[in-house]
């Protein structure tokens, strides 16, 4: 049996038989926090959370840092003009200080060259389990938003 997969919160898979295709839907509940996304990790690989951003680059120093957390997106200034790279190193040094994690365990995965982007959060800030470490980023990014007055 080969399946085929469309959506994202409502799965649709057809089912491809010898009397031709058989399409059915299956629901799956999603966690309310899409913005976050708890990639478990195999034997050898470390789990991972990817975070959806959505960066608006070119704002005042005084702006700089996380301004608003929904369910689909972390928003964030930063200073640095999106020109070889700055704005992207700059992202990273927002969330690292924000996450307290060293820069060197965030990775953009996703739109090096867009406004918006995916990261890669490993190392031993993932080491909990799911809700553990989904409740602690949120309580940081949270924290974020409110020291830097948004």
């Amino acid at each position: 049996m080969n399946l085929k997969l469309w959506g994202e919160s409502t799965q649709r898979f057809q089912k491809l038989s010898g009397t031709g295709p058989t399409f059915f839907t299956l629901h799956i509940h999603m966690a309310s926090h899409r913005v976050l996304q708890y990639v478990a990790g195999a034997k050898t690989k470390p789990p991972t959370v990817y975070m959806r951003c959505h960066v608006k680059p070119g704002a005042s120093k005084v702006r700089e840092g996380i301004t608003a957390l929904t369910d689909s997106t972390i928003e964030l200034c930063v200073s640095a003009v999106p020109k070889d790279g700055e704005s992207n190193k700059a992202v990273l040094t927002v969330l690292s200080e924000a996450l307290n994690v060293p820069k060197s365990d965030l990775q953009i995965t996703r739109g090096a060259k867009s406004r918006d982007k995916i990261i890669a959060l490993g190392g031993k800030a993932v080491q909990d389990s799911e809700t553990e470490c989904i409740s602690r980023i949120m309580k940081q990014l949270d924290d974020a938003i409110e020291a830097n007055g948004s």
